[in-house]
């Protein structure tokens, strides 16, 4: 059985949810992507176009600092990753995530909460942060139902 890894990143405690519950599902290990300097809700307004998110969504090549811990990517043969969807795709410090840590021949499996938008051009812009890995388009949960998290996490 491949050991799992579910890592996420959450603003507001929606994608954190779910997140847990992907976990269990999936008998996973839980990792907490947390960046240096928490985001305010000041920070997440899109609205504002010099919110620290709007900033950094218009740069690609932005990455948000994250705390010094350790993952153990190593340690797993699947991770799943979790975000909120910001501008159509997952907010930079997914990159950051993935380009602190060595994914060569993982398989990492996407998964995202949104307010309106699909995955867009998510895996396209995450595939260079993690040279030889395999990333999947997952699924939107964001009904967050345990039954329909456990139907997904099956499946894969």
């Amino acid at each position: 059985m491949a050991k799992k890894l579910v890592a996420y990143f959450s603003a507001n405690g929606t994608t954190k949810r779910v997140a847990e519950m992907v976990a269990e599902a999936a008998d996973a290990d839980l990792y907490e992507i947390e960046p240096t300097v928490p985001y305010t809700k000041a920070d997440l307004n899109w609205m504002d176009k010099n919110s620290r998110s709007s900033i950094e969504m218009k740069d690609k090549t932005s990455r948000p600092e994250i705390k010094p811990t350790d993952a153990k990517v190593a340690d797993y043969d699947e991770i799943l990753i979790g975000f909120p969807i910001w501008w159509y795709v997952a907010p930079t410090i997914i990159n950051t995530f993935l380009e602190a840590y060595d994914f060569s021949g993982k398989k990492i499996t996407l998964f995202a909460t949104s307010g309106g938008s699909g995955f867009g051009k998510t895996v396209q812009e995450l595939q260079p942060s993690a040279p030889g890995a395999e990333i999947r388009e997952g699924k939107l949960l964001n009904g967050g139902s345990k039954q329909e998290i456990e139907t997904w996490v099956k499946s894969l």
